[in-house]
């Protein structure tokens, strides 16, 4: 939490009216998930920082706002120390929450 709020201490006196402030979050942030309480944690800071922000900063014109994506297709995905069976498992478990019935990409939060 103290580079994004740090980098936006920084940033909003440069900001035009109107401006909007987009943060990552995650569905960890609404969601408990075995594992996870680390990452939930900032990621559910970040969503208090953009309800602070935007309370703070509206009469400026600049919006506050969190993107929290589900599970995305990413490296990370291969950093979780499971094996091949395991990680199988989880995409087929992780998958079958989303709505969507797949993992997002990065293009997609990109261009949300």
């Amino acid at each position: 939490l103290k580079g994004p709020y740090f980098l936006i201490k920084a940033l909003v006196p440069l900001l035009s009216n109107p401006s909007s402030i987009i943060l990552s979050g995650s569905v960890n942030a609404h969601m408990g998930m075995a594992g996870t309480h680390v990452y939930s944690l900032a990621k559910a800071g970040m969503i208090s920082l953009a309800r602070t922000l935007s309370g703070e900063l509206i009469g400026r014109g600049i919006r506050a706002n969190v993107i929290s994506p589900g599970p995305i297709d990413t490296p990370l995905n291969d950093k979780l120390g499971l094996d091949a069976e395991a990680a199988k498992a989880r995409a087929k478990a992780v998958v079958g929450l989303v709505p969507a019935g797949r993992f997002g990409t990065a293009e997609e939060i990109a261009n949300a």
